[in-house]
């Protein structure tokens, strides 16, 4: 059997194993090589696909890579850092929706796992908002700011002259620590004060402030800061 045989053949059987048995029955280089099949169609995807679980650690890690970093990847052109890229984004976008589409309080665990999707792996500090209807509707999902490794600047009345544009009557503060530990620093609960003190004077309700990060999250609520 030729080469290109034993090429085409693997990738039947693989597509076979992932449809009978479900992606349980796969490891994370194998979910990879899935992926690139259709954007690397004369390559084995073996190597490329290891070498991407070597360098990003995991599924995961590859699919939050950022592009410039996809394409250091010996084998990983536009096409297949567009294909990568648009799993991680189909993935963000469907977590949104799951967790974002009726009454936000009411779906908390949901909206964790989206933010930790949309967050988590960010290498700088973002700062993002989410602004709620006297129903606890999404009206928007706004990145604010962006920062540094260790820091984002959140100017309490951008936040507030923002909720009022909307007509928001209630607040959800987001941001990531690219640490990895998800605990709030002195700067985040004085940050959080004056932002929920000025809520109060202009009607706007601060629900919770939720800091993402690899190592998991914390609720400025469940830790009685909010009291």
């Amino acid at each position: 059997m030729s080469s290109g045989s034993d090429h085409l053949g693997h990738r039947a059987r693989l597509r076979e194993r992932f449809l009978d048995r479900g992606a349980d029955a796969l490891a994370d280089y194998e979910m990879i090589e899935l992926l690139l099949f259709q954007a690397l169609p004369r390559r084995d995807t073996k190597p490329v696909a290891k070498a991407l679980i070597e360098r990003f650690g995991s599924y995961a890690g590859v699919l939050r890579a950022a592009p410039a970093e996809l394409g250091e990847v010996d084998g990983m052109g536009k096409a297949a850092v567009a294909a990568i890229r648009v799993v991680a984004e189909a993935a963000t976008r469907l977590a949104r929706e799951e967790a974002l589409g009726a009454e936000v309080l009411g779906s908390w665990d949901r909206l964790v796992a989206y933010l930790r999707i949309r967050l988590a792996h960010e290498k700088t500090e973002c700062f993002r908002l989410l602004f709620l209807d006297a129903k606890n509707r999404l009206i928007a999902d706004e990145e604010m700011h962006r920062g540094t490794v260790n820091h984002t600047p959140v100017y309490p009345r951008e936040v507030m002259k923002r909720a009022l544009e909307l007509a928001a009557t209630a607040v959800i503060m987001v941001h990531n620590h690219p640490s990895g530990d998800p605990s709030p620093s002195r700067a985040d609960i004085r940050m959080t004060y004056e932002i929920r003190q000025l809520g109060k004077g202009l009607g706007v309700t601060l629900h919770d402030h939720v800091i993402v990060a690899r190592g998991g999250h914390s609720s400025f609520r469940a830790l009685g800061l909010l009291d």
